[in-house]
């Protein structure tokens, strides 16, 4: 997997369509958590006319010296995201049920997130969108209102009727059965495109694997994983 040791890897550079990508895709590539590192935004990136012109979000990543690793910190964001989501429901005209928890999975996003919002309810499919483009847009909407109402407060996950831990586990099963594929054939292998977080499921599900190697390859959204055989 790409990444080393926390005590030996220098400050690196991440860029992605917006910061908490650009975050996630250097975590990636540090193998480390979010509470691991400090954060240096050094562009917020900016929208293009017509995806012409734009430029993509970049940060600085530091290892932190284990003497400098912190606990999520405390405070009234939690009941905030409650309310914040309560109010865009009324306005979707949308019954859901919103149950605040820790993270527990890669997927959850354990290690980057301050907790997971289950949102929970009947005919939720308008939540979740095409690959659930509209449940990360939400999510997006939701931490930068958390993110200018608590300063440097960690990021939340959203989850719609068990999405993305549906996801996970599917991921999962794709990277074992393509780990075996490439040490079947001693040919590597890149999975379709995917975004940071999905990405970071590949990478630790096959982490501990010593037969093969995965690594992040392409650019913005076109970003995917290839696996390989382990040198």
């Amino acid at each position: 997997m790409e990444g080393d040791d926390a005590s030996k890897v220098e400050s690196i550079e991440a860029t992605g369509k917006n910061v908490d990508e650009a975050i996630e895709n250097g975590l990636v590539d540090l193998d480390l958590e979010r509470h691991e590192v400090t954060v240096e935004v050094l562009s917020k990136g900016r929208a293009g006319l017509f995806g012409i012109g734009g430029e993509p979000a970049s940060v600085r990543l530091t290892p932190a010296p284990a003497a400098a690793m912190i606990e999520t910190p405390e405070g009234d964001d939690i009941a905030f995201v409650e309310e914040t989501l309560e109010t865009i429901f009324e306005m979707l005209d949308v019954e859901a049920n919103v149950e605040i928890r820790p993270p527990e999975t890669p997927g959850d996003g354990v290690g980057l997130v301050r907790a997971v919002v289950d949102v929970t309810g009947e005919d939720l499919g308008v939540l979740i969108g095409r690959r659930g483009s509209t449940m990360a847009s939400l999510q997006y909407i939701v931490n930068l209102m958390v993110s200018r109402r608590f300063k440097d407060q960690a990021p939340f996950t959203i989850d719609v009727e068990g999405y993305r831990r549906r996801r996970e586990d599917s991921l999962q099963d794709l990277a074992f059965r393509m780990a075996e594929e490439v040490r079947s054939s001693g040919r590597p292998v890149t999975l379709e495109a995917m975004p940071a977080y999905e990405r970071r499921i590949i990478h630790l599900a096959l982490a501990k694997d010593p037969t093969v190697a995965t690594a992040s390859v392409g650019e913005g959204d076109a970003r995917k994983v290839r696996i390989s055989t382990q040198q």
